[in-house]
């Protein structure tokens, strides 16, 4: 399971007017703020803006400069795939470390949506002991007890992080990961899909 959350895409009109800079048409700029303050590109600027998109990572280093943040939920197997894209992302995560034992442990704390019968079964036994060590923690403090928590997480345990990235980066996940078997992927792959301007300058590779 992979929730996501409170997405937002900034500076679209910095990053288009670099992308001007090096033959000086600024003069051609065409983009408006629509009414929701959203950036509405031109049809000039779309045109550079997918001219250069297409043209390869050399030339549309502006992208670099239109900047994503979103809130991400999702199992900790899922962010250690995430952890590649360390170049062009930043991540404030909740603390497992330090919040561990504020809440009560259930079983929607933890990505199951593809488990059977037998799995679940086992999961809810251990979300069980969970609780009960976290209990325990509660009542003596023992670092021992808490050790027993964090080594006994399973590695389904689902964490919410704020990221940021950039549309290159966003290049680089979409192409990677979109076919991949996790069902995760697939989910971040769609919201991807549905960002502005995401069909002509994140989705510009030949399909076929």
């Amino acid at each position: 399971m992979l929730e996501i959350k409170n997405s937002s895409v900034m500076n679209f009109e910095n990053a288009i007017r670099g992308a001007r800079n090096p033959m000086n048409s600024w003069n051609r700029m065409d983009s408006t703020y629509d009414e929701k303050g959203q950036y509405i590109l031109g049809p000039n600027d779309l045109s550079l803006a997918m001219r250069l998109a297409k043209a390869g990572s050399d030339h549309r280093k502006y992208l670099r400069q239109v900047f994503v943040s979103v809130d991400i939920t999702a199992p900790l197997y899922w962010w250690k795939e995430f952890d590649t894209y360390k170049v062009g992302t930043v991540a404030n995560s909740t603390s497992t470390m330090h919040k561990i034992a504020s809440k009560r442990f259930t079983i929607d704390d933890f990505s199951h949506d593809h488990m059977n019968e037998m799995t679940l079964a086992c999961l809810n036994q251990i979300v069980d002991t969970l609780e009960t060590l976290r209990q325990q923690y509660l009542e003596t403090k023992d670092k021992i007890v808490w050790y027993s928590m964090i080594q006994l997480l399973p590695s389904s345990y689902q964490q919410m992080r704020t990221c940021s990235m950039n549309y290159e980066t966003l290049i680089n996940i979409y192409y990677a990961r979109k076919n991949h078997k996790l069902a995760e992927w697939h989910t971040v792959c769609d919201w991807i899909e549905t960002l502005p301007y995401a069909k002509e300058l994140i989705l510009i590779k030949d399909e076929k």
